[in-house]
């Protein structure tokens, strides 16, 4: 996938603050890369009490889902007629072996493949029971204002700690400081990272190490709470404490929203899966209950893979 390299917007250091805000959304949204899933939804923590409003709160109950979805890459068959449906309320857990188009099914729900040349796709992905495959530009900014993407590698923003998380309010209509102060301080407990940055809230998050910046563009995502949350591993640079404070917090947001995670680390799975897809070389060998598929999985490839015969 060919996404704007973060590195070039550093070439703005020394513009004004809004006119960097302005140039970082344009290009973030233009390019659709999942850095900042746009959507706000009312909050209410008994901790700290705030409203963001939500233009878009009529898809909280949307389904996504796929129907015999092919994806071609230069020719080449990635993805081979996917049928599956993403549990409301639920964290679904993506598996498989490397290469075997995790990633790609996870970038196609909410369009993130689209700047990959020679990309091909065919069959159904719907969103609120339209087809975002067929979407125009203007369907998509409201799909990504739902739909938000984790990458699996850090990617702050070239400001401040504090304004990495207040960037998706501020671009939103939310201009009142206390506001921000309480979103920016709630999501970053949520993601343990408070403790670790309270004093230095100015600072630039490029000196975070990489585990706490991957903390921090989470907090940014969660900040805007999207409908569906898409994160690719996006524990895998992290150290054991605080992946199990992340896995806390996707357990409390499938209250609410519902979360699908691509993860090599299967004892992740087993820990926090509700439903679970097994891929292997493009296909869906096997899907449902996460108890079910990793007690008494239907498919030899899948007892296989869990068995360690394959990885």
């Amino acid at each position: 996938m060919v996404f704007p390299d973060i590195d070039v917007f550093r070439n703005f250091a020394t513009v004004k603050s809004e006119t960097l805000m302005n140039a970082i959304a344009s290009t973030l949204h233009h390019f659709g890369n999942g850095f900042l899933p746009f959507a706000f939804s009312s909050l209410n923590r008994e901790e700290e009490s705030f409203s963001v409003t939500n233009k878009f709160a009529h898809a909280t109950g949307a389904r996504l889902q796929a129907r015999h979805l092919n994806v071609y890459i230069n020719g080449a068959h990635i993805l081979k007629d996917i049928n599956v449906e993403i549990p409301r309320n639920k964290i679904t857990c993506i598996i498989g072996p490397s290469g075997c188009g995790k990633s790609t099914l996870l970038r196609t729900f909410n369009r993130l493949n689209d700047n990959i040349e020679g990309l091909r796709m065919t069959g159904e992905v719907t969103f609120d029971g339209d087809n975002i495959l067929k979407a125009g530009s203007s369907r998509l900014s409201e799909l990504r204002r739902n739909i938000g993407l984790v990458p699996q590698r850090p990617c702050p923003l070239p400001m401040s700690i504090y304004d990495n998380v207040a960037y998706g309010c501020r671009i939103h209509g939310i201009h009142n400081r206390h506001q921000q102060n309480k979103i920016v301080r709630h999501y970053l407990r949520a993601v343990g990272l408070w403790d670790e940055v309270k004093d230095r809230l100015s600072s630039p998050a490029s000196r975070l190490s990489g585990g706490q910046q991957q903390r921090l563009c989470l907090a940014r995502s969660l900040a805007v709470e999207p409908t569906y949350l898409l994160a690719d591993e996006s524990t895998s640079a992290l150290d054991p404490i605080s992946s199990h404070k992340i896995e806390e917090l996707f357990t409390e947001l499938k209250v609410n929203n519902s979360i699908v995670m691509v993860t090599h680390t299967l004892s992740q799975a087993l820990r926090i899966a509700d439903h679970v897809i097994f891929m292997y070389m493009g296909k869906v060998v096997e899907e449902g209950d996460a108890e079910q598929v990793f007690r008494h999985p239907k498919n030899e490839l899948t007892r296989k893979y869990l068995n360690g015969a394959f990885s």
